[in-house]
């Protein structure tokens, strides 16, 4: 089958990514520029499509998305994750704009579906990423084509821990990952994706 994926460059997309071609899986892969305060995640993203050797479409998304540090208009909390410390992380309805681009992309193309890497770690802070949501987007997306992309979201009962294990088991050059909210040019370490993704690498140990 052949799979639109939204790719961040971050260690849990480019893990799908991977996951989705070990699985025998075609895949294109789907990044966007929405102003996000770590741009450098896109650099990731393209070296990460470039080095599977899967095509690569970067959208703008210029003045759609605003209220969050992650688009410069509010502070980035450091520290784990928490619901309240990280809620200004959110991008109001990230994901459903970016879900329904990638299945107009993925109808265009050819796709069977689009694929997102959304995780249970995640559901306390990010609504788009729980499985009410995940149900929601299914429903409609069934409805949107008479020929209807089905959406993926394999990782959506699956710690970060258990991403990482799978990154390590395919050989995902993680190091070469970006996951860090902050905008400098090397991760901060202190931020909330940092520490997540700390935190996940730690319970491997």
């Amino acid at each position: 089958m052949k799979f639109t994926v939204l790719l961040s460059g971050g260690l849990d997309s480019t893990t799908l990514l991977a996951h989705l071609i070990d699985a025998g899986h075609e895949v294109a892969c789907l990044s966007f520029d929405y102003g996000q305060t770590h741009r450098r995640e896109l650099d990731a993203a393209a070296h990460f499509a470039n080095f599977y050797d899967a095509p690569h479409s970067i959208l703008r998304l210029p003045g759609i998305f605003s209220g969050s540090a992650l688009t410069h208009d509010a502070e980035m909390p450091d520290g784990h994750y928490t619901d309240e410390s990280m809620r200004v992380t959110v991008v109001p309805n990230r994901n459903m704009v970016m879900l329904s681009i990638a299945a107009s992309m993925a109808i265009q193309n050819g796709s069977d579906g689009v694929a997102y890497a959304a995780h249970a770690d995640d559901r306390g802070t990010y609504l788009d990423c729980r499985p009410a949501f995940i149900a929601a987007m299914r429903e409609a997306l069934s409805l949107c084509h008479w020929e209807p992309p089905m959406l993926l979201a394999p990782f959506a009962d699956w710690s970060k821990c258990d991403i990482y294990k799978e990154a390590l088991r395919l050989g995902v050059e993680v190091g070469t990952t970006w996951s860090c909210y902050a905008g400098g040019s090397s991760p901060c370490g202190v931020c909330g994706a940092c520490s997540a993704r700390s935190e996940a690498m730690k319970g491997t140990t």
